[in-house]
């Protein structure tokens, strides 16, 4: 499914999760830990204590849908005393499941010297 970017409200789950839940359990999540309704058609993430392994949650109108993303290298974010339980945009989890943490980005070149 695709969704228009700037209308789909994205929720990040700001601890450890076990990767072994599925609907039920992160549905359990989403309305008891986060407290929102899971049935609002926003998408949930949640990401392992490793950090290299990410599921999504969503409602579609018509029942749950569940996207998982398992790095074979690297981690989605590096500290996960940084993170907290917070809304974030469309862009955000596009950057987050590359990879790519906002914050530590560093300029590509150089800007001349005036």
């Amino acid at each position: 499914m695709f969704f228009p970017e700037g209308n789909i409200q994205v929720h990040l789950y700001g601890q450890p999760v076990d990767m072994r839940k599925s609907f039920d359990g992160l549905y359990a999540m989403v309305r008891h830990a986060m407290q929102l309704n899971p049935l609002s058609g926003a998408l949930f993430v949640f990401i392992n204590r490793r950090v290299n392994q990410m599921k999504v949650l969503y409602w579609d109108r018509t029942g749950f849908c569940i996207w998982a993303k398992r790095l074979e290298r690297g981690r989605f974010i590096s500290n996960w005393n940084e993170i907290t339980s917070r809304e974030i945009d469309w862009t955000a989890l596009k950057l987050l499941l590359e990879g790519i943490e906002p914050k530590r980005q560093k300029l590509r070149f150089r800007r001349p010297k005036v």
